[in-house]
């Protein structure tokens, strides 16, 4: 057994999202999610949406409690758009919303967990999609004044902040693959479109905190799928670095280096395409960087070139590669991922060597699994191992990363209470600390004793090898 060390100050805790844990009491707008699930409950997997969640508009400091007696120093989650603004235009907030936030950093604040406070996770305003959404680049410019709102209520009390969670499966989601609202397939014009906005809107947010002179830090937090190619061909290695190109370096590329790179520029030109910033765009972007990121790392993704034909009215990525599947890989059954946590190394590593080594931290790593009942032991504890397993691997190769000089300064698991996922409800369970949908019941996995040891030692035991490392 080999015991590893990671630094002291280090963040240790889980990320959440407001839409998906606090349920939609009190709220004064629909978002997205809320729309979606009010138009087509048949969508979600058992008929639960978005009503009440894991309630923790309601249950918030017993919530906070919890997440301390596993060990937590700090919590990554979000604000309600739909919940905090009266008013869109002028960015008026509203009271119970300020009170409710206030409350939540303030628990925290008490119990030693340090916040990091996320503005967009996949709540767009249904109000602004009908005026064209993430399309629509007066979006960015309303996104501007919810945030400023943000910091002048809460930017003296929380010190890390981050305009978006996974910008680009706003754009992959809903108008590409047609898995989230409004469902949309192919729509790679629309896609690019989104892309460029949220970039836009992420710097403007930037801009705004700065000028507001917090002592803080302001981020985003960005979900990379390493691209693996199925062979050395040509036309694989084609595909899988237009996927890399897309899908994770177009974001990297946007806010840690402030550009859009020329090889992306010419794949949109290529593609029919007219991609352009602005002068003012471009200004922006370069001038109102990130000062760190958060990345979410789950699976890889396999590709290969297109094979199949796709039939489709517009250009879209997909056009251009498909996924594989590799024989014999390991899989996560219940959520069809593969589990590689190498590729941790490797997204640590490329921060290091291509982005200037930018403070960053693992802001969601999880293993889904459904039905985890049957794993309750004679005491009723759920006795997650294959949880404790993941986690271990991965935090070895991030390990491995750190001594080589990535710099990375924390861990934040998927999740910490099981919690509301989107259309897949409750289906498969990511927390520490599990709930009962129906009655809300809480109770600790074995998980949330072995994640409170590693975060108040700080010491990850791995079964490799045998002598001690410390970062």
């Amino acid at each position: 057994m080999r015991t590893l060390a990671f630094p002291k100050q280090f963040l240790w805790g889980a990320a959440a999202s407001g839409p998906q844990t606090e349920g939609s009491a009190d709220k004064l707008h629909e978002s997205v999610m809320d729309y979606w699930y009010r138009n087509c409950p048949q969508d979600f997997y058992d008929g639960i949406g978005p009503d009440t969640a894991n309630d923790f508009y309601h249950r918030c400091q017993e919530d906070l409690q919890a997440m301390k007696a596993c060990g937590f120093n700090s919590f990554r989650t979000s604000i309600q758009w739909t919940r905090l603004i009266r008013d869109f235009e002028t960015g008026e907030p509203d009271e119970k919303a300020v009170d409710f936030y206030r409350d939540m950093i303030h628990t925290a604040e008490e119990l030693g967990i340090e916040l990091i406070l996320n503005l967009h996770h996949f709540d767009l305003p249904m109000e602004l999609l009908d005026q064209g959404g993430w399309e629509n680049p007066r979006t960015a410019r309303l996104f501007q004044i919810y945030a400023a709102t943000a910091f002048d209520l809460f930017g003296e009390s929380v010190r890390y902040w981050t305009g978006f969670n996974e910008p680009m499966v706003i754009a992959e989601a809903g108008y590409l693959d047609g898995f989230h609202w409004p469902k949309y397939r192919n729509k790679g014009r629309a896609a690019v479109s989104i892309m460029k906005n949220i970039a836009v809107a992420n710097a403007l947010a930037a801009r705004e905190y700065r000028r507001k002179k917090r002592n803080g830090s302001f981020g985003i937090i960005l979900n990379l799928t390493p691209a693996i190619p199925r062979s050395m061909s040509k036309e694989d290695l084609a595909a899988a670095d237009f996927v890399e190109l897309f899908y994770n370096r177009f974001f990297m590329d946007a806010c840690i280096r402030g550009i859009v790179s020329e090889k992306f520029q010419s794949c949109m030109k290529q593609a029919g395409i007219d991609f352009e910033l602005s002068k003012e765009e471009k200004h922006l972007l370069q001038e109102n960087t990130v000062d760190f990121v958060g990345l979410n790392y789950y699976h890889p993704r396999r590709v290969r070139s297109r094979e199949t034909e796709l039939i489709t009215e517009e250009w879209t990525p997909n056009l251009w590669f498909e996924d594989y599947e590799k024989p014999g890989v390991r899989i996560n059954p219940y959520r069809g991922w593969e589990i590689d946590p190498h590729c941790l190394y490797d997204i640590a590593m490329t921060v290091k060597n291509e982005y200037g080594n930018i403070p960053w931290y693992v802001s969601e790593n999880g293993m889904g699994v459904e039905g985890e009942e049957r794993f309750r032991d004679e005491n009723g504890i759920i006795n997650d191992q294959y949880r404790m397993d993941f986690y271990t691997e991965h935090l070895e190769a991030l390990h491995q990363a750190m001594e080589e000089g990535s710099a990375c300064f924390g861990f934040h698991a998927w999740t910490a209470l099981d919690c509301w996922s989107w259309n897949n409800a409750y289906k498969n369970r990511y927390g520490f600390i599990s709930v009962d949908p129906v009655s809300q019941k809480r109770s600790f996995k074995k998980s949330a004793e072995w994640f409170r040891e590693l975060a108040e030692s700080g010491l990850l035991k791995t079964a490799s090898g045998s002598e001690n490392s410390e970062s």
